[in-house]
């Protein structure tokens, strides 16, 4: 699918990492972009600069992403590209023990629930909007297509760490999903992918210590440092873009592979 101005795009998680850089990416392209996100200041300034929309979306909740979608269709056309970038990370064990009083407790089943309904139920929920707006309102292209979905799993879903638990199920659950759903649309003509990112400079990363940052980044094989967002988005246009991609999982980490802990 070739992006230019003929092409509406919704990024969840826009207003900034990954998410900003791939709405970047795509408005420099010519794509109309909606951005989700519920950082609405942030969004709109992002917006205002792509020449896209803000729509305070919380993907985690049905209602607010029919409203979500509904906006950016109103005013962009139905979207031909999603990008799903939105989601929490969340760390904790299934179970620990106290070392001073050895007393034993398990993870909150709230925050393993919650961090599956942002990751992965607001991941398939959007997927499953978008595809039927695709469906309905999207003329046939090249070949027969109508649309092309990104989600985005971690290497998490693969090498989960310690502590890493309810994020590394959510991811895992993307990564698991994207083939299916990709032969469940492959008659409609709707390519589904996923990319699983690394350690990448994003704002969640600015919030630890300078050393802490450096040591991630040597832990990284080649190059030696953290993923810049701008290198995501690449691989997000390189998927819109090529026609062959489709039911792919592609690891995007500098050929890191994360231990125990």
């Amino acid at each position: 699918m070739k992006v230019d101005s003929s092409v509406a795009a919704v990024v969840t998680g826009g207003a900034s990492g990954l998410g900003e850089a791939t709405a970047r990416a795509l408005a420099a392209k010519g794509a109309k972009v909606a951005l989700f996100d519920l950082n609405e200041e942030r969004g709109a300034r992002v917006a205002g600069e792509i020449g896209g929309i803000m729509c305070k979306v919380d993907v985690s909740d049905e209602e607010s992403v029919d409203a979500g979608f509904a906006r950016a269709r109103a005013a962009h056309g139905q979207e031909r590209v999603l990008v799903n970038c939105a989601g929490i990370g969340t760390i904790g064990k299934i179970t620990r023990r106290d070392k001073e009083t050895g007393e034993v407790s398990h993870m909150k089943i709230a925050l393993f629930a919650k961090t599956l309904q942002v990751n992965t139920v607001g991941s398939f929920m959007c997927m499953a909007k978008a595809a039927a707006g695709m469906m309905e309102n999207a003329d046939p292209l090249v070949d027969g297509e109508r649309g092309v979905m990104v989600s985005t799993a971690s290497v998490a879903a693969t090498d989960g760490q310690i502590g890493q638990v309810a994020y590394t199920a959510s991811k895992a659950a993307i990564m698991g999903m994207t083939l299916p759903i990709a032969r469940d649309l492959m008659s409609e003509g709707i390519r589904v992918n996923t990319i699983l990112p690394g350690i990448f400079a994003t704002p969640l990363m600015d919030n630890l210590p300078e050393n802490v940052q450096e040591a991630l980044a040597k832990s990284v094989p080649f190059p030696k440092r953290l993923g810049h967002p701008e290198e995501y988005a690449d691989l997000v246009l390189t998927m819109v873009e090529n026609g062959y991609f489709n039911a792919e999982c592609v690891r995007l980490d500098g050929g890191i592979r994360m231990g125990p802990r």
